[in-house]
C-alpha cells in the first residue's frame, strides 16, 4: 500500500509542478511602436527653473529672520503691481504668448515666499490667485486650444499658481486656520441642486478628483502637463426626489452610481467642481443640457454593467475609464469636452502605462479637464491632512518617470505570476456572479503584479522620504518646499 500511496503523491506533485510552470510562461508583450494612438514626437513641459526655486527658498528664510512687519511695505508694493496687471488682464484680450502673462507669473511667484511668512497676507494671495484663474480662463475662450503656446500659458498660471498657493499652505504654522474650500465661480445653471462638502452643486457638474493611492498619482503626474486630479465623476441629481449619485467608473469594478457618502469615503487629497459655461450657444437654447447628460450617464449605468476601459480609448463606448464617463455623456448631447487633449510622450512613460494595459497616449486625463475653456471652476476643496502626502506622492512619482525614461524597467515577481493566474481566474467568476475579485476586471495577472510592484516601490521611497522631510524640517525650522522633496527622492532612489 505505501508504495501506491507514494506513487499518487508523486503523481498529484508533479501534476501541480507542471500546472506551476504552465502558468509561470510569461505573456509576450506588445511594443508601443505597435498602438495606433500615440501623439508625435513632442517635449514634455518642463519648468526648468530649478535655480529660481532655491532662490525663493532662500528668500522664504531670509525673509523668516526680517519678519512680517518689515515685510509689508514691499509685499504690498508687489501685490499692488500684481492687482494692476490682473485689472488689465481681466479687461483687454491678449494671445497665449503675450508678455503680461509671464509677468504676473513672475509676481505672484515673488509675492509666494511673504505670504508663506506672514499669514495674514494668506487671504489676499489665495483671492489673487482664484482671480487671475478665472481671467485667463476667460482669455481662453478666444485661443487655439490645439495651440502649445495656449496650453502652456494656462498650464503655468493654473498649475503655478496652484502650487504657490499649496507651499504656502504647507508652510503655515498649525496654529494658524487655512481654508479647506475656495469658492471660485458661481456659474448660472437650471438644473437640479444640492450640496457636497458646503459647495453648492448642480446635475450635470463634474467632480475631478486626487486619489491617495501611489496609482492615482501615476495617473496625475503621467503627462506631458503632469496634474494635480487623477479621477472624474458626474453629478446627478434626481429632478423630483434631489437625491444625489455620482457617476464613475473605478479600477477595480467599472461604472458605478454612488452617494455622496460613499464617493467621500472613497479618501481623497482634493476635489475640484467644473460647471459647463451657461453662455455656450447649445445651452443658451437648451439650458437642461447637463442635466440631460447626467441623465444619460445614469440611465447608461443602470441598463448594466459597463466594464473599465483600461486602454484609455475614449472612443471605444462600450467600456468607459473615469473620463469617459464624462465626456461620452455630454458628447451625447452634442458637447464636446477635452479640447485640448492629453499627450502621453515620454516613451518611457508609454512603456509602463502599457505595461498596466493602456493603449492610447492620446487621451482624456482628468487634470487636463480643468483647462478646458468651456467649463468655469465652481469650487475647489483640499483635505489640509492629505496635502502632505499629495506633494510626497507626487514627487516620488516624478523621481520614478524619471527612471522609466531613463530605461528602467517595470517589474514584477515573476514566481508569483502562477498564483496572480489563479486570482484571476477566481476573480473572473466572481465578476460573472456581480462580485468584484482581488484582480480587477479586464486587467491581467501580470499587470496586477506590476501594480503590485510599483505600489510597494512607491511607498518604500514615500516612507523614507517622509523621514527625510521630517529630518529637513527639525533642521531648518519649516517643511521641506517640493523641489527638496524630489531631490530627496531622488537620493533615496539611488540609495
Amino acid at each position: 500500500m505505501k508504495p501506491k500511496r507514494n506513487k499518487l503523491l508523486l503523481i498529484i506533485f508533479s501534476a501541480f509542478a507542471l500546472l506551476y510552470l504552465i502558468l509561470l510562461i510569461p505573456e509576450e508583450d506588445t511594443p508601443t511602436s505597435a498602438f495606433q494612438s500615440r501623439p508625435q514626437q513632442i517635449t514634455p513641459f518642463a519648468w526648468d527653473q530649478d535655480e529660481y526655486w532655491h532662490y525663493l527658498e532662500g528668500q522664504f528664510a531670509s525673509y523668516r529672520i526680517m519678519g512680517c512687519e518689515k515685510l509689508l511695505i514691499q509685499f504690498d508694493s508687489l501685490y499692488y503691481r500684481a492687482e494692476n496687471l490682473l485689472r488689465t488682464i481681466e479687461t483687454v484680450q491678449f494671445t497665449p504668448i503675450a508678455q503680461e502673462f509671464r509677468t504676473i507669473e513672475t509676481l505672484v511667484f515673488e509675492l509666494a515666499p511673504m505670504a508663506a511668512v506672514c499669514p495674514n497676507h494668506y487671504s489676499q494671495f489665495s483671492q489673487l490667485i482664484s482671480r487671475i484663474r478665472i481671467a485667463v480662463k476667460r482669455q481662453s475662450e478666444f485661443w487655439n486650444m490645439d495651440s502649445r503656446d495656449s496650453r502652456i500659458t494656462l498650464y503655468r498660471l493654473l498649475y503655478g499658481g496652484r502650487t504657490a498657493l499649496e507651499e504656502i499652505m504647507l508652510q503655515a504654522p498649525q496654529a494658524v486656520y487655512v481654508p479647506h474650500l475656495t469658492i471660485e465661480t458661481d456659474e448660472p445653471s437650471q438644473t437640479p441642486e444640492g450640496v457636497i462638502l458646503g459647495i453648492r452643486i448642480h446635475s450635470g457638474d463634474i467632480l475631478i478628483s486626487r486619489g491617495t493611492a501611489p496609482t492615482s498619482a501615476l495617473i496625475a503626474r503621467g503627462n506631458d502637463f503632469p496634474g494635480n486630479f487623477s479621477h472624474a465623476a458626474l453629478v446627478f441629481i434626481h429632478p423630483n426626489t434631489n437625491e444625489i449619485r455620482l457617476i464613475e467608473s473605478h479600477i477595480e469594478c467599472g461604472v458605478t452610481l454612488s452617494t455622496p457618502e460613499e464617493y467621500l469615503a472613497d479618501l481623497k487629497s482634493r476635489i475640484m467642481v467644473l460647471r459647463i459655461r451657461s453662455d455656450l450657444p447649445p445651452l443658451k437654447t437648451s439650458p437642461m443640457i447637463p442635466h440631460y447628460a447626467a441623465q444619460y450617464a445614469f440611465s447608461r449605468a443602470k441598463e448594466g454593467h459597463i466594464p473599465y476601459d483600461f486602454a484609455m480609448d475614449f472612443r471605444d463606448t462600450t467600456k468607459w475609464f473615469c473620463s469617459e464617463v464624462v465626456s461620452e455623456a455630454y458628447r451625447n448631447q452634442g458637447i464636446d469636452l477635452w479640447m485640448g487633449l492629453s499627450h502621453l510622450s515620454s516613451p518611457g512613460l508609454q512603456r509602463w502605462l502599457a505595461g498596466f494595459g493602456v493603449r492610447n497616449f492620446v487621451t482624456q486625463e482628468p487634470s487636463d479637464l480643468e483647462y478646458d475653456p468651456q467649463l468655469r471652476v465652481v469650487a475647489e476643496w483640499r483635505d489640509m491632512e492629505a496635502l502632505c502626502k499629495d506633494h510626497y506622492d507626487n514627487a516620488v512619482t516624478e523621481v520614478l518617470l524619471d527612471g522609466a525614461n531613463a530605461g528602467e524597467p517595470l517589474q514584477y515577481s515573476h514566481f508569483l505570476l502562477p498564483v496572480g493566474r489563479i486570482l484571476k481566474g477566481w476573480s473572473a467568476l466572481l465578476n460573472l456572479t456581480g462580485y468584484v475579485g482581488p484582480v480587477p476586471e479586464g486587467m491581467s495577472a501580470t499587470q496586477a503584479l506590476r501594480n503590485r510592484w510599483y505600489t510597494q516601490r512607491h511607498n518604500k521611497i514615500t516612507k523614507s522620504l517622509s523621514e527625510s522631510a521630517a529630518r529637513f524640517h527639525l533642521e531648518k525650522d519649516y517643511p521641506p518646499p517640493y523641489w527638496q522633496l524630489v531631490e530627496m527622492a531622488e537620493k533615496i532612489k539611488r540609495q
